[in-house]
C-alpha cells in the first residue's frame, strides 16, 4: 500500500460515527449489511449513515453491491489487511523478538489498485439539459479526472444540446463526443448508478419536484441564467455563454478541491450552498440579473437548459 492510499483511509476514519460504521461492518463480515440496518444499529439518520458509507467506500475500505432494491455494504478485507501490513511491516526493524513479527501474521493480498479510489457520481440537472448542465458535465469531466463520474439530465430534455454550447465547449478544448440531452428518468432505474451529488443549475423555480435519487445524494442549487431563453444577437449570446462557462468553471474548480474525506454530510452541503452565492451574473444587455439564492431548494428543478 502506498502512503497516499493509507493517508486517504485515515482521513476517512477521522470521524467518530464513521469509525463506528467500519467496526459494525467488520463484525458483519463479508455478507455485509444494508444501509438501513447500519443507521438503526448506530442510531444515526439514514442519510448520515449513507454519507459515511460513501466516504468509506471511496477510501477503499468498504464495497457496495445492489441486491434487488437494496444496497448492501461490506468490509473490504483485503484493504484492511493491506493497511495493517503498511503499519506493521517495519515493526522494530524486522526483529520479531521485539514486536512478535506482527507483519507476518497479515500477508498482503494482491488486488486491483484501481479499486482503492472509487469515483464520486455527480449529476447536473436542468429541465431541457441543453446548455448549463451540459457545460458543467464537460468541465467536470476534464478537471475532475478519474475521481468523478459525471452525468447531466433534465425533466423535459431537448433532442440535442444547443449547437452554440457545443461549439463553445469545443473551442475551449473539451471533448464533446459523449454529450447528449437525456431524461432524468435514466438515473431513477434500479440499475442506475447511485448519485453522490445532485446539483440543479436553473434560475427560475417552477415547482417541479425532482425524483428520489436515494439517501446517499447530497443536493445543491447553483442558479444561473438560461441561454436557451435569450433572444439577443449572436455576439451577445456568445458573451453570455462565456460568462456561464467562467462561473461554472470557478465553482467546479473549488468543488474538485474540497476535502471530501474530512467533511461530514452537513458540512459538505453547507460548502456547496456557499458556492451557490457570489457575484451577480447579468444575462446580457437588457436581460434580468440573476442572483444565486444561498442554500436554495436543491430538490426542486427550475425551468431551463
Amino acid at each position: 500500500m502506498e502512503t497516499s492510499a493509507a493517508t486517504a483511509i485515515f482521513a476517512a476514519l477521522a470521524q467518530e460515527s464513521r469509525l463506528g460504521v467500519l467496526r459494525l461492518l467488520i463484525a458483519a463480515g463479508p455478507s455485509g449489511l444494508p444501509a438501513g440496518d447500519i443507521s438503526s444499529a448506530l442510531h444515526i439518520p439514514a442519510s448520515t449513515a449513507s454519507f459515511h458509507l460513501t466516504a468509506l467506500e471511496r477510501s477503499g475500505l468498504v464495497q457496495s453491491t445492489r441486491q434487488g432494491r437494496q444496497v448492501i455494504y461490506a468490509i473490504r478485507v483485503a484493504t484492511l489487511r493491506e493497511l495493517l501490513v503498511f503499519l506493521t511491516e517495519a515493526c522494530c526493524a524486522g526483529r520479531p523478538d521485539l514486536c512478535g513479527d506482527i507483519a507476518s501474521l497479515l500477508p498482503p493480498i494482491p488486488r486491483d489498485k484501481s479499486a482503492m479510489t472509487p469515483a464520486f457520481n455527480v449529476l447536473f440537472l436542468c429541465t431541457r439539459n441543453t446548455a448549463r448542465s451540459i457545460m458543467a458535465e464537460a468541465i467536470l469531466m476534464d478537471i475532475g479526472g478519474d475521481r468523478f463520474r459525471v452525468f447531466s439530465a433534465g425533466s423535459n430534455p431537448a433532442e440535442e444540446p444547443m449547437p452554440a454550447v457545443i461549439e463553445k465547449l469545443r473551442a475551449f478544448g473539451h471533448d464533446v463526443s459523449r454529450l447528449r440531452s437525456k431524461s432524468w428518468d435514466v438515473f431513477t432505474r434500479p440499475d442506475a448508478p447511485r448519485m453522490d451529488f445532485v446539483i440543479a443549475l436553473c434560475d427560475v423555480l417552477d415547482g417541479q419536484v425532482c425524483p428520489d435519487f436515494g439517501d446517499t445524494a447530497i443536493t445543491a442549487a447553483w442558479p444561473l441564467p438560461d441561454p436557451y431563453k435569450y433572444n439577443g444577437t449572436a455576439a451577445e449570446q456568445s458573451a453570455l455563454l462565456n460568462e456561464l462557462y467562467a462561473s461554472l468553471r470557478r465553482r467546479l474548480d473549488i468543488f474538485v478541491n474540497l476535502p471530501f474525506a474530512a467533511l461530514d454530510r452537513i458540512a459538505m452541503r453547507a460548502r456547496l450552498g456557499e458556492m451557490a452565492g457570489g457575484p451577480v451574473l447579468a444575462s446580457a444587455r437588457g436581460g434580468p440579473e440573476i442572483t444565486s439564492a444561498r442554500g436554495g431548494p436543491a430538490m426542486t428543478t427550475p425551468r431551463g437548459a
